[in-house]
């Protein structure tokens, strides 16, 4: 349980990335459940005024409720720090590491965290022919929510070589992340810091009804079961615990984060594979850490707080070493 005292708490969220909608149902709710436990919550939608509009605000800390650029790639964070406010979610140079898909590879890789391989293209030489055998998988570098994503098959409508009339994610991106398409399941872990440290909460598996789990899948209403726990093998579970808890770790992860992962259930513990580690995951109510944090025994507003605990210490910590 967190004993936080009474405190006015900048809720940010919105801005102006693509995942602007999650944004606004990420803080919403979070600034909904710190009214509920008697907080003071001024709620900002960000624009260009944004460090004004903190400053006039006068918080004692924000949550960043903001999802994809300029929120969760380090640039808010730069902004926070120069202006000496606790804020919650991890901080500059972990952010401006996970939001970028390759750096985050050269971060973890060498530390043993499997990973998928893959390379940089450029999306005018899609046209020309493939970067890698059928099936791969097309993504943006530094994009969240699979906004952007697709999956290049032999039988799929992409044509081959692929078609420029092709509706793609290469029609917003000059450059994206190919790589291996891994068959299997789709499972996420999270990670919330506690007092005693972090801790990874559980394993879920997402099941989409149709597709793989893309935008609509992730934010729609029944497109999406939800497994948790997920119904895999003990040594997979403790296997994804782990690995989320150690990218937490390497990435220096603040507060939360969420770690996705594909297992092809016919490779064993060789199968399973790191996608990503999300810094800022949703906070909606159909997101996996409010989920997950239920399975744990946290309610919605108790993991807000612990959230938020997190970035006080974190804070306290950065400002008595001279760093902050």
């Amino acid at each position: 349980m967190t004993d936080l005292p009474k405190l006015h708490v900048a809720v940010l969220m919105g801005g102006w990335a693509n995942e602007r909608p999650v944004s606004l149902m990420s803080g919403e709710g979070v600034a909904k459940a710190l009214e509920e436990r008697g907080h003071k919550v001024t709620r900002i939608d960000m624009d260009r005024q944004v460090a004004a509009r903190i400053a006039e605000a006068a918080p004692d800390v924000v949550f960043n409720a903001l999802h994809g650029v300029p929120g969760e790639d380090g640039t808010v964070q730069g902004m926070l720090d120069l202006m000496g406010v606790p804020y919650t979610h991890s901080g500059l140079a972990t952010s401006v590491v996970a939001i970028d898909k390759q750096l985050t590879k050269q971060a973890l890789v060498p530390h043993g965290i499997p990973m998928p391989g893959g390379r940089i293209v450029k999306s005018a030489d899609l046209f020309e022919r493939d970067p890698m055998p059928r099936p791969y998988v097309l993504k943006p570098v530094n994009e969240g929510s699979s906004v952007g994503v697709a999956i290049v098959t032999d039988d799929g409508n992409y044509g081959n070589p692929i078609a420029r009339d092709a509706k793609g994610p290469w029609q917003d991106f000059d450059e994206l992340l190919a790589e291996p398409f891994i068959r299997g399941l789709e499972l996420t872990s999270a990670v919330v810091d506690f007092e005693d440290g972090p801790r990874a909460l559980a394993v879920t598996e997402l099941k989409p009804k149709s597709g793989f789990y893309d935008f609509d899948a992730k934010y729609t209403d029944g497109m999406t079961d939800h497994i948790c726990p997920a119904e895999i093998p003990e040594q997979i579970e403790k296997l994804c615990l782990e690995i989320a808890l150690k990218a937490h770790r390497l990435l220096g992860c603040k507060g939360t984060s969420r770690t996705d992962f594909r297992w092809d259930d016919t490779q064993g513990e060789d199968g399973l594979f790191v996608l990503e580690t999300n810094t800022q995951p949703g906070m909606t109510r159909l997101s996996l850490v409010p989920e997950q944090g239920r399975y744990a025994g946290m309610e919605y507003g108790e993991l807000v707080e612990t959230i938020i605990a997190a970035a006080l210490r974190d804070f306290a910590a950065r400002k008595g070493g001279g760093d902050g």
